[in-house]
């Protein structure tokens, strides 16, 4: 999931806006307010093309202790479940031009019941793991057809196919997947390493919306994830991790693959990048002032110049996602309190984000 796995283990968060360096949160976000209420967590909040929705996950029903997809209409509030209800689900995008829904499900998987069950019982007995995503080899990638109310298909490859997102146009999906580990014989190490981090495995694939044209676009050890074209489909920006899986930042590059620019050097983990729909500057997450407490920044889309900082409030502030018209900023935060996140809106100010850019320093002292 974009999501990650670093959800359940942060602190629970102040409701307080602080004064930090020369701005404060409400410098560039006000009016902020929850959206999401129920289940243990929700996040990963997507607009439709029109500003209209919004298509997130959600552990929230009962006889499933899973993610499952749902979309919110911002006007009325009604909220409708997308996905089968059965397995794990993650990562909906909205086609243009068509209101389909892509995400990642498990839910053909034989084990499914077997498996919720498990997790359920698990927590009655009063135990809970440790919350982290598993990369399970059987998530496929999905699209409901919203005109023909039916699921498709699009993916049937062994190995984590999800974190997927379509082209502006909607004609390409960029997706994250594991499959290069099960279509080898891997060493001793490699095996180890699907054990304990497959994550590690993970690269970006493009293919048409129909599943049609699989091209591989990275190619490097270490995860690759969370791919998003910019607006105008000229760049793909996604967060990459280091062999370790301690450190990750950002990057862009062609749909092609080439031309690859990295946009963070914290040191730290940055990740769940997402471009303004200006084209200016990428949103992120970094837990840079400490492994528990994740906040949003902002960036020039060059990565010319020291990322400029845009929450205040200690705990989990992440996966930012603006509006298609960059007046609205979503993201998951669980400055509500509790462990897990829900989705927060709030008004952006793209002038005021502009003005700091334009004010940060040089990144690294370096001319650009």
């Amino acid at each position: 999931m974009r999501a990650a796995a670093w959800l359940g283990l942060f602190l629970c968060g102040s409701a307080a806006s602080v004064l930090g360096g020369d701005y404060a949160e409400k410098d560039f976000l006000t009016g902020i307010r929850r959206l999401t209420f129920e289940g243990r967590r929700a996040g990963e909040g997507y607009f439709s093309p029109d500003g209209k929705r919004l298509v997130f996950q959600s552990e929230r029903e009962p006889g499933n202790p899973f993610y499952q997809i749902y979309e919110l209409d911002l006007t009325t509030g009604d909220t409708v479940r997308i996905s089968p209800g059965m397995g794990k689900t993650t990562c909906p995008f909205f086609q243009v031009g068509t209101g389909n829904i892509l995400f990642a499900s498990t839910h053909h998987d034989p084990h499914t019941e077997a498996l919720q069950k498990e997790e359920l019982e698990l927590r009655e007995s009063g135990k809970e793991r440790r919350y982290a995503w598993d990369y399970d080899p059987e998530m496929e990638l999905y699209v409901y057809e919203r005109k023909e109310g039916v699921l498709k298909r699009l993916t049937d490859v062994r190995g984590y196919d999800a974190e997927a997102s379509y082209s502006p146009d909607g004609a390409w999906i960029v997706f994250t997947s594991t499959r290069g580990a099960y279509d080898r014989d891997l060493t001793e190490k490699e095996r180890n390493l699907l054990e304990v981090n497959p994550s590690y495995f993970g690269d970006l694939y493009l293919m048409r919306a129909d599943g049609s044209g699989l091209r591989r676009l990275t190619d490097v050890p270490g995860y690759d994830g969370g791919p998003f074209f910019v607006a105008d489909g000229s760049r793909i920006v996604w967060r990459r991790f280091d062999e370790d899986g301690l450190v990750a930042d950002v990057f862009t590059m062609k749909p092609d693959g080439t031309d690859v620019r990295q946009l963070t050097d914290f040191g730290a983990m940055s990740w769940a990048p997402y471009a303004h729909p200006s084209g200016e500057y990428v949103f992120f997450a970094s837990n840079k002032l400490g492994f528990t407490n994740f906040e949003i920044y902002i960036v020039d889309i060059e990565g010319e110049k020291e990322p400029v900082r845009v929450t205040y409030t200690d705990g989990f502030d992440a996966l930012p996602v603006p509006s298609p018209d960059g007046r609205q900023l979503a993201w998951t935060s669980n400055r509500a309190g509790g462990s897990g996140g829900q989705i927060f809106l709030a008004s952006w100010n793209h002038e005021r984000a502009i003005e700091a850019l334009e004010a940060s320093p040089v990144r690294g002292g370096a001319v650009p």
